[in-house]
């Protein structure tokens, strides 16, 4: 899954910055302008702006296509990539995307024993990935009229999540719940100022408010808290591909019930969660919480085995 679905990130964020750059270079007056063919001395020239504005940058012999030509003849593909994703990374160091950015191939490990016992095993297997990724048919980023990658992304992420069995629902709501509990939380409304899910998973849930309201309609952006790390980069990964840019959205990471990241923002007027149902939390354990004002209103902490009702109690207080 891991590999997958980075993968697939990869050539995202690739075709996605190539075709922003091009726009921006042949509306300025350079019909001929293709970011991909620039050697890259001369693409560090528009490197600080273009972070301003996407949150990373990419060197063109750095984008998913070139790495992909190359590949089988790599006998270092592992280094190669591995560099590659340092260094898309680090672009963002310093900049206000840094902590949208920090950590999204962290999952994606080239030097790991999952994709061979040798070096030379695991690069034959990204190889196979950096081709199976390359060969979805997503048409030309230019001419999307819809969200290819993030349907993509979301179908691929249903096939893990329904192959997962129970444990899948973790990271996964399945597409009809999401749309149904968005369609609920906005009866009568046609725009909100922003949403939240303290337990977002993948964030496929905040996304569904998107194609039900419209992107543009969600004015403050989406926002949202997950205790697991692998899916909160899945989540982070997928609100890129859907196009939600850095800026767009605030999601964090940690235990919402002990450690919730949002407190000083205004209310949430959208507010839509799948929590863990029956999971252990620290209710009267800690005594911290019974004066927390999500939770002191009601003059009793929820039982330590029932987590779902304290996030009741959140999303009631937020």
């Amino acid at each position: 899954k891991s590999y997958v679905l980075g993968m697939l990130f990869y050539r995202f964020i690739s075709e996605n910055l190539t075709a922003y750059l091009n726009v921006q270079e042949r509306a300025a007056g350079r019909p001929d302008f293709d970011y991909a063919r620039l050697p890259d001395a001369d693409a560090e020239f528009g490197r600080r702006e273009t972070v301003a504005e996407k949150g990373f940058y990419i060197l063109p012999s750095e984008l998913f296509a070139h790495v992909r030509t190359r590949a089988a003849r790599d006998e270092n593909l592992n280094e190669t990539l591995e560099r590659v994703f340092r260094n898309i990374e680090g672009s963002a160091t310093g900049a206000d995307s840094e902590d949208d950015i920090k950590g999204l191939f962290d999952d994606l490990d080239v030097n790991s024993a999952r994709l061979g016992p040798t070096v030379a095993k695991r690069n034959q297997k990204l190889v196979k990935l950096l081709d199976a990724i390359g060969d979805l048919d997503l048409g030309r980023f230019e001419d999307h009229t819809i969200d290819a990658f993030g349907d993509a992304y979301e179908y691929l992420m249903q096939m893990y999540a329904s192959s997962a069995g129970k444990s899948g629902g973790e990271f996964y709501t399945p597409q009809e719940v999401s749309e149904l509990l968005a369609r609920i939380t906005v009866v009568g409304k046609t725009e909100v100022n922003k949403v939240y899910d303290p337990a977002c998973g993948s964030g496929s849930l905040l996304l569904k408010f998107a194609k039900v309201l419209g992107k543009q309609n969600v004015r403050q952006g989406f926002f949202g808290q997950e205790i697991n790390l692998t899916t909160y980069n899945l989540a982070r990964i997928n609100m890129f591909l859907h196009d939600v840019n850095y800026e767009g959205f605030d999601l964090a990471h940690g235990d919402t019930l002990t450690d919730p990241q949002h407190w000083d923002d205004e209310p949430f007027e959208a507010i839509v969660s799948n929590p863990p149902y029956s999971i252990r939390w620290d209710g009267d354990a800690n005594p911290l919480l019974i004066n927390d004002p999500r939770f002191a209103p009601a003059g009793v902490l929820a039982p330590k085995s029932k987590a779902d009702l304290a996030f009741t109690m959140h999303i009631l207080s937020w």
